[in-house]
């Protein structure tokens, strides 16, 4: 059960703001996720802007992105986002061992039969980001290492600082995997 009711969007104004969001979200239409963001069309639209971005102008590999996403989400317990994102992570070219893996994040990021060596390095930069906000030199120059150039590195800190935030609303918020 949510901590926060869904908002009724029944008459949801201003219209305009849940048709963008149905727009980005595409097919499957308006979220649960939404549903709670949408009690601040403020916050719900610039959420819907800047992840709208996040989602589909970055340079970085999707595959990597969809991976961090859901990294983060399994090291803060954030069910709802996972659920959300592996689809993505696999569609990307995840795969079903990769996704059983990351129920143990740090045993992941030292697999070196699941996970090859730029995803070890994403998956060592999430664990970091998330647990310690500090991140290592080496892993810093590893994540660098691990991608084409300082670009895509910038995109992965900002995705995996973004998920974070998602992951922290989501869990603090309750909210929960549609049925």
């Amino acid at each position: 059960m949510p901590a926060i009711p869904y908002k009724n969007l029944d008459g949801y104004q201003p219209k305009e703001l849940l048709e963008a969001i149905a727009a980005r979200r595409g097919p499957g239409g308006v979220i649960n996720l939404d549903k709670m963001l949408l009690h601040s069309a403020p916050f719900t639209e610039g959420w819907n802007t800047f992840f709208g971005k996040v989602r589909g102008s970055l340079s970085l590999d999707n595959r990597l992105r969809e991976m961090a996403t859901c990294a983060v989400a399994s090291l803060n317990g954030a069910d709802y986002e996972f659920f959300q994102h592996k689809p993505h992570w696999l569609k990307a070219g995840g795969t079903d061992a990769q996704v059983g893996a990351l129920k143990d994040v740090d045993a992941a990021a030292a697999d070196q039969k699941n996970f090859d060596a730029a995803e070890r390095a994403v998956l060592q930069l999430a664990i970091e980001m998330t647990r310690n906000v500090k991140v290592t030199a080496a892993t810093l120059a590893a994540a660098r290492k691990a991608l084409p150039g300082d670009q895509q590195l910038v995109e992965l800190i900002g995705v995996i600082a973004s998920v974070n935030m998602v992951a922290r609303f989501v869990v603090a918020t309750g909210v929960e995997i549609e049925s």
